[in-house]
């Protein structure tokens, strides 16, 4: 097997591995009932699935700094498969949680891992297509991950696509050690450092806008299916259309957003996304579901601005840190999961406590406040910059 179809092999095991981590959003109306708890009790798979990638990942890569880079997308492969079997087989929420955990641990690890991997098998020049396919993999699972997920459990059991995801990722275990040759890990950045840049207020503060942007994001994404019933409880078979097309929009935004920094500029770019996620989830809200056609138009927009806010953040984040690019890159993966947590926390409460409509409103104040931060950010960089002129 040459370079190139061992960066697209790494690339579907990232397809299927992003199942696993978005397809419980499709279906967690589904998983709630098949363990008797609530709908907002359930969105708590998120918050620990997110918990365990931006706290256990970089624990882990820096634990096995040692080890070339065959074996550690081995062992990240092991840990899904672990805590996927995990998930299927032990009885009761708790253990459920727990699966998630791991599952989110491993997912982290491998895609950290197949980055680096992809690097080095492509040709000089070619190191950020490779990586860029490999992200590519990761981010068609919610375009198509998400959607044939809530299909299956349409037709089957919730657990029957993660009875299809421990077979692939035993499958991967056999294809990576078989092609993938042993390469030597990067030096390992201690925690230490990678913390370090966060005593840099520029720095600090635009992770902040991140946090708040994607606990927007979360709130809203995190309990779409249950949110989409409730909007039109007489469609449910058309939910899997629909969140399909919500994924089309995530890539679109992904292209869209370095598109738009080149042409009117990062700050322009960041604080557009941010002002159309607040005014459309503002509009969802204000029309409840009185034109379902109007409402998926909405929500497709505001998927679009989230995911163009993404690239244009990374390269703004790069800006600020040239020196320190992948260390500053870390951190951002790191808030972005820490929001998708806090944003699930914070939706299930809402959920539980008021009303399934009331997430819209709720993220486009956490995109208001991540505006208002980026605003304040902006000046404050300028003001830097007058006074050094």
């Amino acid at each position: 097997m040459n370079n190139t179809w061992k960066i697209y092999m790494l690339t579907l095991i990232s397809f299927f591995i992003g199942t696993s981590q978005f397809s419980i959003v499709g279906m967690l109306d589904k998983v709630a009932a098949s363990v008797g708890i609530s709908v907002s009790t359930a969105g708590q798979l998120v918050t620990v699935f997110a918990l365990g990638t931006a706290i256990g990942t970089p624990l882990v890569i820096v634990a096995t700094a040692k080890m070339n880079q065959r074996k550690q997308l081995l062992l990240a492969l092991a840990i899904i498969l672990l805590g996927t079997v995990s998930m299927l087989v032990l009885p009761g929420f708790g253990f459920l949680m727990a699966s998630r955990v791991v599952i989110g641990v491993g997912s982290g690890v491998f895609v950290v891992t197949a980055y680096g991997i992809a690097a080095k098998l492509a040709p000089p020049g070619r190191q950020g297509s490779a990586m860029s396919n490999v992200a590519m993999g990761f981010s068609s699972s919610l375009v198509f991950g998400v959607p044939i997920g809530r299909m299956i459990a349409a037709v089957y059991d919730w657990k029957t696509i993660f009875w299809i995801i421990g077979i692939l990722s035993l499958l991967a275990v056999f294809a990576v050690a078989r092609t993938i040759p042993a390469m030597e890990s990067e030096a390992a950045v201690p925690l230490g450092q990678r913390l370090a840049l966060l005593k840099q207020p520029r720095i600090l503060v635009t992770l902040g806008v991140t946090f708040f942007v994607f606990i927007g994001f979360s709130i809203v994404d995190t309990y779409i299916t249950p949110f989409l019933k409730a909007v039109m409880p007489t469609m449910d078979r058309e939910i899997s259309v629909i969140l399909m097309t919500l994924g089309i929009g995530s890539l679109i935004g992904s292209r869209l957003g370095g598109f738009l920094a080149d042409r009117i500029g990062k700050v322009r770019t960041l604080l557009g996304s941010m002002v159309v996620q607040a005014l459309a989830l503002a509009l969802v809200f204000t029309i409840s579901g009185s034109s379902v056609l109007i409402t998926v138009i909405l929500l497709m927009l505001w998927e679009i601005a989230c995911w163009t806010f993404g690239p244009t953040q990374n390269f703004n984040l790069v800006s600020l840190a040239p020196e320190a690019s992948g260390i500053v890159l870390s951190l951002n993966s790191s808030f972005v999961q820490l929001g998708f947590a806090a944003g699930a926390g914070i939706g299930g409460i809402v959920v539980g406590g008021w009303s399934i409509m009331a997430i819209t409103w709720i993220s486009a104040a956490s995109a208001v406040i991540a505006a208002v931060i980026a605003v304040f950010s902006f000046g404050f960089a300028r003001s830097l910059s007058s006074a050094r002129g």
